[in-house]
Formats: structure tokens, C-alpha cells, sequence
């Protein structure tokens, strides 16, 4: 509790500090551009208020801040309108992440122009980070999140307290199967793919002999992933509260939550979780006391933050904005300083051969 109290208590502070364009820092000669995906979007929402609070520091750069609006035309024309004014370093949010394409078009115009690229949190490919030698990715491990989430969700199905005799308090129907709904985001995007199946692969070995996940009926089957079992089957929630709230509406006046159709909810995000949370109290269930279902997110953002303290939700994974803010504007300030751009990390989690910086994640419970 006292970690999840510290945690909301830094990111509240986060949140607090708004800033639009540039102000704040000394003037300077060199300009460096940020393209959001999206201010709407919550998680991004508290890497912008770091990133802007954390940039007064960064006196060599004047930053300017774009919102693509989740429209990547937009953000393409935003771009260029950027360079032919005169940036000196672009810092791009990519809205269509998982489109070789158009990622390579953006590397594209930063060469043509010479100027260096950072890529953040959407990911783009290694051939198009490899593709030109003043780009870089700064992210997270794609992967590392769902593992994560799948060892929340283990832990606490094996806690001591929810065992009666041989029996989960949460396998409903006695079957040894746990039946989850999966909220899943965005199709093309490498988080997504990656916490949808490896928190469930992961969550599995861990619970091996004692329990077993198992894609609830109450999903949806899709046929563009793997047939492994798990990637072609959730509720396609695309990040969203609303989305998922609606979703698990629908599936709640199909299957009860007694018959031990709904065991576990897995969420991408947090906001899908939330999501979700609304729609299971309009049931009565997770209202802080009482029945519920455990809901496990991804971000760590406030109001999850505040779901967990308040007994509605399970558990989340830390997406560490203000670290990835802070690796960020360390290569702006590379870049700024007339340094090569990835200058000075090698204390950083970097994959091999190619310019991809890795924020770690930590479980939030």
C-alpha cells in the first residue's frame, strides 16, 4: 500500500504541471519539434507533463509540442511544416505504429534534411532505426509488460488467502481452469501483441499444477494473429474506458458472472480496465467490498493507482513515463549540445545493434 500511495503521489505531482510550446527554458538557437500521437490519450498525457516540466532544465533546446490528434496525415504534414520552418531535431510519438511504411517515409524526411529523429513509445522497426544512423527508439520492452501482468495475476490467484482447501476462491465453477476476457489494444501495435499473449503464457507457468488460464467464451475469436491459443482471442477495447466499459456491457448480459464464465479480466492498459470496472459495479460487483472479479492493467496511472487502493482493481504494471521523458530529453540534449546522439547510455538497457533504448516496467499490486 505504501508503494502504491508513493507512486500515485509522484505521478499526481506530474500531472499537475501543464505546458504549452516552448517557454519555461532559457532562449535558445536550437529547436527541437515533439509529435504526440495523441494528448487524449492518458498514459501519453503523463510523459507530456513530465516531459514539459522536466525540459525547463534542458537550456540548450527550444522544445515544440504538436498534437497529431491520432491522425497520421496530420502528423506527417505537421512534420514537414516543422522542417521546412527550421527544426533541428524531430521527437516522434508515431500515430500508425506497426506501418513499416509510413515510419520509414518520417526517417525519410529527417535524412533528406539531416536531421536527427527520436522515436518514442510507439515502436517502429529495427530496419527503420537501423535505416538511417542519427535515429533512435526510446520505449519500453514490448514483451517485459505482459510478463509482468501474467506474474500479477499468478501471484495473486496463488495467494494463500484465496485458497479454500484445493479450491480457488476465484475458479468459480471448481474446473481448474480460470476463464479470462483479454481487452486488447491497438491491432498492429507491438505492445499490444505482446501483452495479450505473453501475460497469459506467463501467468500459465507460474500457476502450472494448480491452475490454468483459459480464454473466456464471453472474447471475441479473431483470425489475424497466431492460432496459439491466446492471441486470437479477446475484446478488441483499442486503449479506450469507453470501448471497454461498452464491450464488457454486452458480454455481461450474455454470461453471468456466477457460472464461472468471467474468472480474471486482463487489460492491455489501464484505461481499459477502468473500463471494465465501470461496467461490473453497475452489476454490483468491484465496488470496493464485496464480490468482484480481479483486473489487472498496464501504466500505473493515477486512477488505477486510486482503483487499487480502493479494493475495484487488482493490480497494474509501471509504465514509467517520467523515465522515458528523461531518457528522451537526454538525447535531445545530445543533440543540443553538438554530442552524437546517443552519447553517454551505455548505462542503458540498449537491444543489441541497433539504437533501441528499453525503460524497464515493476509490477504495481
Amino acid at each position: 500500500m505504501k508503494k502504491i500511495a508513493l507512486l500515485l503521489v509522484v505521478l499526481l505531482l506530474a500531472g499537475t504541471f501543464a505546458f504549452a510550446g516552448g517557454g519555461g527554458q532559457a532562449s535558445s538557437g536550437f529547436r527541437a519539434d515533439v509529435f504526440w500521437f495523441d494528448y487524449a490519450d492518458t498514459f501519453m498525457s503523463i510523459v507530456r507533463n513530465s516531459f514539459q516540466e522536466q525540459q525547463t532544465a534542458v537550456t540548450s533546446v527550444r522544445f515544440n509540442h504538436h498534437d497529431s490528434g491520432n491522425n497520421q496525415t496530420q502528423q506527417i504534414q505537421m512534420i514537414q511544416t516543422a522542417i521546412t520552418q527550421g527544426t533541428n531535431l524531430l521527437i516522434v510519438n508515431i500515430v500508425t505504429t506497426g506501418s513499416e511504411d509510413t515510419a520509414m517515409n518520417i526517417v525519410n524526411m529527417a535524412r533528406t534534411a539531416n536531421i536527427p529523429i527520436i522515436f518514442f513509445n510507439r515502436e517502429v522497426s529495427d530496419a527503420v532505426i537501423r535505416s538511417y544512423a542519427n535515429a533512435a527508439f526510446v520505449g519500453t520492452d514490448a514483451d517485459e509488460a505482459g510478463v509482468m501482468q501474467g506474474q500479477a495475476a499468478a501471484n495473486f490467484l496463488l495467494r494463500p488467502e484465496n485458497w479454500t482447501g484445493n479450491r480457488s476462491n476465484f475458479d468459480l465453477n471448481g474446473d481448474g481452469i480460470i476463464r479470462y476476457i483479454m481487452l486488447r489494444g491497438e491491432h498492429g501495435n507491438a505492445e499490444a501483441f505482446g501483452r495479450t499473449l505473453y501475460a497469459v503464457q506467463e501467468a500459465n507457468r507460474l500457476l502450472e499444477g494448480r491452475l490454468r488460464l483459459q480464454p473466456s467464451p464471453a472474447n471475441e475469436t479473431s483470425t489475424q494473429y497466431p492460432n496459439d491459443g491466446i492471441s486470437n482471442f479477446f475484446l478488441y477495447a483499442n486503449w479506450s474506458a469507453a470501448i471497454a466499459s461498452n464491450l464488457m456491457r454486452t458480454a455481461l448480459t450474455a454470461h453471468s458472472l456466477t457460472s464461472g464464465a468471467i474468472e480474471l479480466i486482463l487489460a492491455n492498459n489501464d484505461d481499459a480496465a477502468i473500463g471494465a470496472i465501470e461496467a461490473l459495479r453497475e452489476r454490483g460487483y468491484n465496488t470496493g467490498t464485496g464480490n468482484f472479479i480481479p483486473i489487472f492493467g498496464v501504466d500505473a496511472t493515477p486512477i488505477a493507482l486510486e482503483n487499487i487502493r480502493a479494493g475495484r482493481m487488482t493490480g497494474t504494471v509501471l509504465q514509467d513515463g517520467p523515465g522515458m521523458a528523461r531518457v528522451i530529453l537526454e538525447l535531445a540534449q545530445n543533440v543540443g549540445g553538438g554530442r552524437e546522439l546517443m552519447a553517454g547510455t551505455s548505462s542503458y538497457n540498449i537491444d543489441a545493434g541497433v539504437n533501441k533504448i528499453r525503460v524497464p516496467y515493476a509490477i504495481v499490486e
